[in-house]
């Protein structure tokens, strides 16, 4: 039986900045989302006591060439042993997905009925994006048993 949890997050480039600070052009990329988390089977917490559920994630300013990362605690609320996998999908504009990336560092581990892991959602900006004001993607976690 498999357990899906889709973690949907629409991320909105707010602005592109370029600045010259000491002859130097320094430029940063701002973001704010918002998003739903929808749970089958799994929860997605802020805190490893599972009492404060992710709502939204808002990563910031981050410059291209640099990631940004988030710790969340992942639980399995199902009734049998569970994997977690991570994917993106709906990308908006489809080349953001040249420049933009998601990652996380879950190492794999079956997840038991209650079981909790502590997992870190990475963003990272290619230092080579151009052309792209606002981009939103959705983030799906999937458990499956």
């Amino acid at each position: 039986m498999s357990r899906f949890l889709v973690f949907s997050v629409a991320l909105l480039v707010v602005g592109v900045l370029v600045a010259v600070v000491g002859g130097s052009i320094v430029s940063y990329v701002s973001f704010s989302n918002t998003g739903v988390v929808k749970t089958v089977g799994v929860g997605v917490y802020w805190d490893v006591t599972c009492a404060n559920v992710v709502s939204s994630i808002g990563w910031g300013a981050i410059e291209p060439g640099s990631t940004k990362n988030f710790t969340v605690y992942v639980r399995n609320e199902g009734t049998s042993s569970a994997t977690l996998s991570l994917s993106t999908g709906n990308w908006s504009p489809s080349s953001a997905s040249n420049y933009i990336f998601l990652s996380w560092d879950y190492g794999g581990q079956v997840l038991s009925p209650s079981q909790v892991v502590q997992v870190h959602l990475i963003l990272s900006i290619s230092s080579s994006i151009t052309g792209i004001s606002n981009f939103s993607f959705d983030i799906t976690i999937s458990a499956s048993s």
